[in-house]
């Protein structure tokens, strides 16, 4: 009867865990629909890592929002965004894991770009300085966040997401916002 307990205890509680996992995940429109079940494989940061994702490290927090752990493909690095393969992976940390709670498209000035990028019918933020102390402040860019898996109260496409926080992460940055820089 105890087995018996414990294994229902134990359905109970990775079923409440999708069913929170699923709540924190917004609604989205089908073309952001998509771009969510592409990258649904990068729950595990390890398939992130095969993939040429890189951490940085550090989980940055602003005075009153966060944006979490980064991971960098610097393979996806051009002047035109692809939809489906974003240069940047957000994880929020939760315990000792990392949880993908954004994605980040990327695209510093130095690729070329002649204009202000746009997707989802949204214009990249910037472009402005690199985020230091994560990256040089010379690395000029322009970048869109889209808030795929957890919901966030500023808005889908805010930069920051005033629920994501770095608690005891070992890395944890609080950081400025970047500023903006002329597109010459």
């Amino acid at each position: 009867m105890a087995r018996l307990l414990r294994l229902i205890a134990g359905v109970v509680c990775v079923g409440l865990a999708a069913s929170l996992a699923q709540a924190q995940a917004p609604a989205l429109p089908p073309e952001l629909e998509k771009v969510r079940a592409a990258l649904e494989k990068y729950q595990d940061p390890i398939v992130a890592v095969h993939d040429g994702y890189f951490s940085t490290l550090g989980c940055v927090e602003f005075p009153s929002a966060g944006m979490g752990v980064h991971f960098l493909n610097p393979r996806l690095m051009g002047p035109v965004p692809d939809p489906l393969a974003p240069q940047i992976l957000v994880y929020e940390p939760a315990g000792d894991k990392l949880r993908l709670v954004a994605a980040e498209w990327f695209i510093p000035l130095a690729t070329g770009i002649k204009e202000r990028p746009q997707l989802f019918g949204r214009p990249f933020d910037g472009p402005m300085e690199g985020h230091h102390p994560l990256m040089p402040t010379e690395l000029h860019h322009y970048d869109l966040h889209v808030w795929l898996f957890k919901t966030n109260p500023a808005g889908m496409f805010n930069s920051t997401n005033p629920s994501v926080k770095c608690g005891t992460h070992g890395y944890s940055l609080m950081e400025q916002p970047a500023k903006l820089v002329p597109h010459r």
